[in-house]
């Protein structure tokens, strides 16, 4: 099963080369067949700079550039139209996302699940450095969408999760630009059938430049993708449900 990794690159100059030879080194150390997708979402930093010289030094390393239109989702999306393997994850430029986490989730995927998805907030996961303001927003938006949908997974807006490709395809079309895809993916994978586990995930704040998810401009465009989602789960009648397959 190839592994293809998405990750959206927006001024990452700094963190970047850190970020994939980490991931590239325990992918090899693991032996997992895989590929690193990365998308640079326009940069007005050396982050494309950096990707030239990076693919020279890392072999299973793609990298593209998005012209536009730009935004974290658009970034993700360019990636999720290109990648070639068999399970898809995506992951941050700025090393916040822990690759042997990554090794985790293709693990237990390999035990059949379409979907494994992590969380920060269980017995396992952690969080480094995570401001207290997103932390207490995140955990109110999560324990909304954990209300309205009925679930017992807490951390829909985590952005790093793993999906097989029957599963993403069948995810489509994203709806969603900016960093609301974080909650679309999860959300339309649950309401339309798809398996998924749950795996303890930890999360570490970035050590050079600034988040590029701004809090004030995202809150009514996570609140239009939970309410579609919801619409979906009530009254679609499972025209977008996972098709059965047959032995």
């Amino acid at each position: 099963m190839k592994l293809s990794v998405v990750i959206p690159a927006y001024n990452e100059e700094e963190s970047i080369g850190e970020t994939l030879h980490t991931l590239y080194a325990k992918l090899v150390q693991e032996q997992i067949d895989h590929e690193i997708v990365v998308t640079n979402d326009n940069s007005k930093d050396n982050t494309l700079g950096r990707l030239e010289e990076l693919a020279r030094e890392i072999p299973t390393l793609n990298y593209y550039t998005n012209a536009g239109p730009n935004g974290f989702g658009y970034a993700v999306r360019y990636g999720l139209e290109r990648y070639q393997g068999d399970c898809v994850a995506v992951m941050m430029a700025d090393l916040s996302d822990d690759p042997d986490d990554l090794v985790r989730y293709y693990r237990k995927m390999q035990e059949g699940y379409d979907c494994v998805f992590g969380s920060r907030w269980i017995k396992g996961g952690k969080v480094i450095d995570y401001p207290a303001h997103k932390k207490y927003i995140n955990r109110v938006a999560n324990g909304i969408v954990k209300t309205l949908f009925r679930l017992r997974y807490n951390d829909c807006t985590n952005a790093f999760k793993l999906y097989r490709r029957h599963t993403m395809d069948g995810l489509k079309p994203f709806l969603s630009p900016h960093f609301n895809l974080t909650l679309e993916l999860p959300l339309k994978a649950i309401v339309r059938g798809y398996s998924y586990a749950v795996v303890p995930n930890s999360w570490t704040n970035r050590k050079y430049g600034e988040s590029k998810l701004k809090i004030k401009e995202m809150g009514s465009r996570y609140f239009f993708i939970m309410m579609y989602c919801l619409i979906e789960k009530h009254f679609s009648r499972g025209d977008f449900h996972k098709a059965k397959t047959t032995a």
